[in-house]
């Protein structure tokens, strides 16, 4: 069986390397030759490719810098790593010395994973989210924070069209209406989709918002069931009739760039989005009226006990979660800093309002990412359906409810 196991190892590195071709190295591994050879070289893989990775890129070049060695990056979903990770596991390798995955894998797989509470002990009291632990460990750190504020508009498109973010209900579905009877417009919701995610997003603000940040917390807790009444009031008064107004999922990334060409007027999408349009200053952002929570996620880091590189791998790690590290992320756009003790300022204008919007909500954890395993999958796959065939929110609340009780 070990023979099997390595084979299957090999393969995943080489599915591995293939995915990351063509998005290795920071840039600066050229010029950082004399120090790479003294200090070794890492790979970092993380699941940001395009803006977002030429947003992370500058803070691997500075690491360079500091710790003196070469810094590989490599782009790899977490859901990808999370079918070929077991298999190198289990055959003593790992295709990279930090890794950014799930919080919930990595418990799940802890004795594969460094302790870093030597590390995080320092910083733990300036974090806004807490560590990964398991097994008495820290087995993932967070990094840099993301939030799902509510519904991108262009204010130059809005102010074309006469058209206000809404501060009712009644206003929000009136302003859809308006939207639908735009000339060229396709829908005036553009729905973005990957693997289920971000249908998963609107979803869960249209929970919090009407049914309170508590709901959220029962659904990922299992004390409210998915068919529980209040749940279906949501989907029943809410979520279904607003869906008229939305597109059929797309490709989150063709999603923006459509709505960003005036196809769309309205797109829901975490703060990352100011990194990926070309003129920041132009989007303006709102919540369901009354919303009194937010989901805020973050990226976990870890590093597997099978990097031959532990120690360089954990100076890199405190480097990225160190107040230095996470300003310099900040002021590169497209996150918010994890840290209370970054300024505001640090960040560019755009997420400044977005940071506004954080006073007086409550911060609440990713909902399918919470659960995870096979009961996200299903929700994915059950929010596609919903989005075609919204007539079938019923049966969509009756999946997710037997599925959960597994």
């Amino acid at each position: 069986m070990r023979g099997i196991w390595r084979w299957l190892a090999i393969l995943a590195a080489v599915a591995l390397v293939v995915t990351a071709c063509g998005r290795g190295g920071t840039g600066a591994g050229d010029q950082q030759g004399a120090a790479g050879e003294g200090g070794g070289e890492l790979t970092v893989i993380g699941p940001w490719a395009g803006p977002e990775m030429e947003q992370f890129l500058p803070v691997l070049q500075e690491a360079e810098k500091r710790l003196g060695v070469t810094i590989r990056y490599q782009t790899q979903r977490a859901e990808d790593l999370a079918q070929v990770l077991p298999a190198q596991f289990e055959a003593g390798t790992a295709p990279g010395d930090v890794i950014f995955m799930w919080d919930w894998w990595v418990k799940e797989h802890a004795d594969h994973a460094v302790d870093l509470k030597d590390i995080w002990e320092p910083e733990a009291s300036a974090f806004r989210m807490p560590a990964a632990e398991a097994e008495g460990k820290v087995v993932a750190v967070p990094y840099a924070l993301t939030v799902k504020p509510g519904f991108w508009y262009r204010k130059s498109f809005f102010a074309e069209h006469g058209l206000e973010p809404p501060t009712t209900w009644e206003e929000f579905m009136a302003l859809l209406q308006r939207l639908d009877r735009i000339e060229g417009i396709q829908a005036p919701v553009v729905s973005g989709d990957g693997t289920g995610w971000p249908l998963t997003d609107v979803v869960e603000h249209f929970l919090i918002a009407f049914g309170g940040p508590d709901l959220q917390r029962g659904l990922i807790e299992g004390r409210v069931a998915w068919t529980d009444p209040e749940v279906q009031a949501v989907f029943r008064d809410r979520l279904v009739p607003a869906l008229e107004y939305f597109s059929d999922p797309m490709d989150w990334t063709q999603a923006a760039e459509l709505w960003w060409q005036g196809e769309y007027g309205l797109y829901f999408m975490g703060n990352w989005l100011t990194g990926m349009v070309d003129d920041p200053s132009d989007l303006g952002v709102f919540p369901l009226p009354g919303t009194k929570g937010m989901v805020a996620a973050t990226d976990y880091a870890f590093i597997p006990r099978h990097s031959p590189r532990v120690d360089k791998a954990k100076e890199l790690l405190a480097f990225l979660i160190g107040r230095e590290g996470m300003e310099l992320r900040a002021k590169q756009g497209g996150k918010l800093s994890n840290r209370t003790d970054v300024p505001a300022d640090a960040h560019p204008d755009v997420d400044r309002q977005v940071a506004e919007l954080l006073e007086g909500v409550e911060l609440l954890p990713d909902l399918d990412d919470a659960i995870g395993g096979d009961w996200q999958r299903t929700f994915w796959d059950q929010l596609k359906l919903l989005w075609v065939q919204p007539d079938q929110w019923q049966g969509v609340l009756e999946r997710l409810e037997q599925e959960r009780g597994r």
